[in-house]
């Protein structure tokens, strides 16, 4: 199976250190296999996405030297796709109409004596479930994904960490695929777009980990192929907490510095003295790491 990898920003800002990371791991990764190496600017999140970040994320990669094997596709620009998988799922019967906003799932949850911990996930209750009574005169808000308990155990392969395993309905309950505001929701554009475009492996940030058994969940009652997933270590700041442009990470200045940075939280050697030269390396450090064993190597030590 011949290889494709991706790397997929959200261009609400311009690159900072940990995204950087993400992207070369993907590159290297995709260029260690001999395959393709695509970029996907998720930009369905369209009241978060700064005008002309992606234009400057792309500008960010390629002085760091890495360059997309094909044209960068804009999500904003692929409703269609999403559009037909909603409606299989909605056709099969696998997603239906949802009314409940965020205080109505608070107070159905409070009510069965399922008290939320702060910032935890909220687990759908199924409110609206058409075996409940459907929406039962209220306004459509967001369609949800049935995820029905007799199949919701996913078990994957991390090459990093490992076998993994979540019980989807306990975790999460059923998902929305369209949100409130009519924009898609995460879950459903990711899995479509990467089956769209071929994708085999899957490599990012570790941040990303708890989306995977939802994304098989779904790629399975799509009738999708599920690529290999592989999480890398995340950057911390000065304060312990992931960078993100959230909490404000410094924009990259793409370059030497910023890539031996990179490559060295990769635990990969960087003692070449060009970007061309820097990649070639990490190319070959990872080819031979892999080559001895088909799991991420225990000699990174990247915890």
């Amino acid at each position: 199976m011949a290889y494709t990898g991706r790397f997929a920003p959200s261009p609400t800002g311009p690159l900072h250190a940990g995204s950087l990371v993400a992207a070369l791991a993907s590159w290297v990764d995709a260029r260690a296999h001999s395959g393709r190496w695509l970029v996907r600017i998720e930009d369905v999140d369209t009241p978060r996405c700064v005008p002309g970040a992606d234009t400057l994320i792309l500008s960010q990669l390629a002085a760091c030297g890495l360059a997309p094997d094909e044209t960068p596709v804009r999500q904003s620009k692929r409703g269609a796709l999403y559009q037909a998988a909603l409606s299989s799922l909605m056709q099969s019967g696998k997603a239906y109409p949802c009314g409940c906003a965020r205080a109505d799932i608070t107070l159905a949850l409070a009510a069965a004596g399922q008290a939320q911990a702060r910032h935890a996930e909220r687990v759908y209750p199924g409110t609206c479930r058409p075996e409940r009574g459907g929406l039962r005169g209220c306004e459509e808000r967001s369609i949800r994904l049935r995820v029905d308990e007799q199949d919701a155990a996913v078990a994957w392969a991390d090459r990093r960490v490992g076998q993994r395993q979540q019980d989807v309905a306990r975790a999460v309950g059923d998902y929305v695929l369209r949100r409130a505001d009519g924009l898609w929701a995460y879950q459903l554009a990711v899995v479509v777009d990467d089956a769209a475009q071929g994708v085999t492996h899957v490599v990012r940030g570790e941040d990303l980990a708890d989306n995977t058994p939802r994304q098989i969940y779904l790629q399975r009652l799509l009738g999708l192929t599920t690529p290999e997933y592989l999480h890398t270590p995340l950057v911390l700041g000065s304060n312990g907490e992931k960078l993100s442009k959230s909490n404000c990470a410094e924009e990259l200045q793409p370059g030497l510095v910023a890539l031996k940075s990179a490559l060295s939280a990769l635990g990969l050697r960087a003692d070449a003295g060009s970007v061309d030269g820097l990649l070639a390396s990490a190319v070959a450090q990872w080819r031979q790491r892999w080559g001895r064993d088909r799991r991420w190597a225990a000699e990174l030590s990247l915890d």
